[in-house]
């Protein structure tokens, strides 16, 4: 029996771990028994000094959480883009949009089986969206903007993932201030939404990757979402070879690369079938093979960025990088910004990989069949985010080393906050001139020209397009557009409204086959499409059949004649 008090034999006691710097001692025959041995004597250790405001500041920064910091600046980023969007007039690509997202769903169906299948998804869910909030500027471009806040959380999380947290909003908040993020959000067209699911599809991708993720479940996942997400936009099925690319480089991903191969076959099946339907319209994107867009200024300018300033701005940062990564691969930076090495290679790798890969490919795909537009390049826009907050980072780098080499003291953040305030600076006149009244394919003005014939024509009075231009530039998109404005107005060149076709624009008749309609109209309206001094073709026709102009109003791009007949 032991009493209280007593000491234990020798025997009994065995040693056990340290606890806060005292040997527990456990004794073999008792549950409950320990004894706390006297530590040892150490060294005193210093206080650590006060932290001072910015240390303190990167420590709150550091200590965000990922979900409602990415939230927040989400919701920023899709108001800040969404204002103003409703400014600029519609343009042909928004046309098909509205056009095909009003039209009765058998027809659309009819429509799609012809041509635009690649935008079928889309206009699928703007036929409802339209249903319930109207067919206008301000409301067809709303998905895009709550689509550019979804690409911007996107960002922060991925971001977050590769390094932490403070990189993570680095990069969201210049994903949200890139010329590209702010264009798209004013755009009624599929590629907002397309870059977001892009980023989020990255998100779950880096997940598997950063885990070495080798069960086949969450591969076939991966398989399926990027095939889904080409239902939306075809050229999203690049992502898997992007990230085979990033499994085939990396450390890291070298036990993936199987599960990889086995999620590229199930994207490969299940993208078959609008892979195949786009092949059979590619006649529809023909035209790109007259525009000329697969260019340098194309490619390194217009793709991401904008004005020569910006453009200038985020390449030298991204080469800076770039070039500081090399430099300082066997010395380790003192400024506690992305300081691990991993982390720096891997920004890096899914950076570049996303960047160049798709754009290489398509580029390439060119040679043989048009396909390249800069607009099918947008979902790579978080890239491009990711590099130039790499550049930014670097740049913080050398500027606090530097002034540390001098004896003077730069507080990191603050040398971001600068960094990212001029990138702002350099963006916001591209966010202005993509907010004007005709920011749209060089200066769209349809709603102004439909709003000037409602201001100026009687009730009577009949209206004739320009039939000669590109479907894209059309005049008569205005009539299908702002239907209210042409209500005093006959239009007696429409044989087929487009609701009634499988195709995307109404069928119109030929000026000579309708000049017996136009004798009743007290004034004849022709909206063309002026090419140089030459006089429009309609123009000629009808003045040698015994009209004359009365006024003319060039609008911006159109010009507007009012005609009216001899003894009238």
């Amino acid at each position: 029996m032991i009493r209280a008090g007593s000491k234990l034999p020798e025997r009994l006691l065995t040693p056990g771990p340290r606890i806060s710097g005292r040997a527990l001692t456990r004794c073999r025959d008792h549950e409950l028994v320990t004894v706390l041995a006297p530590p040892p004597p150490t060294a005193a250790v210093p206080v650590a000094p006060r932290l001072s405001a910015p240390p303190r500041l990167d420590e709150r920064i550091r200590r965000l959480p990922v979900a409602p910091t990415a939230g927040v600046l989400g919701a920023l980023a899709a108001l800040v883009t969404w204002l103003g969007s409703w400014n600029p007039s519609y343009w042909g690509d928004e046309a098909a949009t509205v056009l095909s997202a009003q039209r009765p769903l058998h027809t659309l169906f009819a429509e799609l089986a012809r041509v635009d299948a690649v935008h079928g998804l889309y206009y699928l869910g703007m036929h409802f969206w339209i249903r319930v909030f109207g067919a206008s500027e301000l409301s067809t471009r709303v998905p895009s903007a709550l689509a550019i806040g979804a690409v911007v959380a996107g960002t922060v999380v991925l971001g977050t993932r590769l390094a932490d947290v403070r990189f993570g909003l680095l990069a969201g908040v210049i994903c949200a201030v890139l010329p590209r993020t702010s264009f798209l959000a004013t755009e009624a067209r599929s590629y907002a939404i397309g870059t977001a699911i892009a980023v989020w599809i990255m998100v779950y991708f880096v997940g598997l990757w950063r885990r070495r993720e080798l069960r086949r479940r969450p591969w076939v996942v991966l398989g399926v979402l990027i095939a889904a997400a080409s239902y939306l936009f075809l050229y999203l099925v690049l992502l898997a070879v992007v990230q085979g690319a990033i499994l085939l480089v990396s450390e890291r991903g070298r036990s993936m690369r199987w599960r990889w191969a086995q999620s590229l076959a199930v994207t490969a099946v299940c993208a078959a079938p609008i892979v195949l339907l786009a092949y059979a319209e590619r006649h529809q994107v023909a035209f790109l093979a007259k525009r000329g867009y697969a260019n340098l200024k194309n490619v390194l300018i217009d793709q991401w960025f904008g004005m020569p300033g910006i453009t200038i701005a985020c390449w030298a940062l991204i080469l800076l990088g770039v070039g500081a990564f090399v430099a300082r691969r066997r010395a380790r930076s003192t400024v506690p910004l992305l300081d691990r090495r991993r982390s720096d290679r891997e920004v890096l790798l899914l950076g570049a990989a996303w960047l160049v890969l798709p754009t290489a490919l398509l580029l390439l795909g060119n040679l043989a069949s048009p396909m390249y537009n800069t607009r099918y390049m947008s979902y790579c826009t978080p890239a491009a985010a990711l590099l130039v907050a790499f550049g930014v980072v670097a740049l913080t780098r050398i500027v606090v080393r530097a002034a540390a080499n001098r004896r003077m003291r730069v507080s990191a953040i603050a040398v971001l906050s600068v960094a990212v305030i001029a990138i702002a600076a350099l963006a916001a006149p591209d966010y202005v001139k993509d907010r004007g009244p005709f920011a749209k394919d060089g200066g769209s003005d349809l709603r102004q020209t439909a709003d000037h014939l409602a201001a100026q024509a009687k009730p009577g009075d009949a209206v004739v397009f320009d039939e000669t231009v590109k479907p894209s530039r059309r005049p008569e998109m205005a009539y299908r557009l702002y239907p209210q404005q042409f209500a005093a107005l006959s239009v007696p060149e429409l044989v087929t409204p487009y609701y009634r076709r499988a195709h995307i624009w109404d069928r119109m008749a030929p000026l000579a086959s309708i000049r017996s309609e136009l004798d009743s109209a007290p004034s004849v309206w022709a909206v063309e499409l002026p090419t140089g001094t030459d006089v429009p073709a309609d123009i000629r026709d009808l003045t040698a059949h015994g009209y004359r102009v009365v006024s003319t109003h060039l609008v911006n791009r159109l010009e507007v004649f009012q005609l009216q007949k001899d003894g009238l």
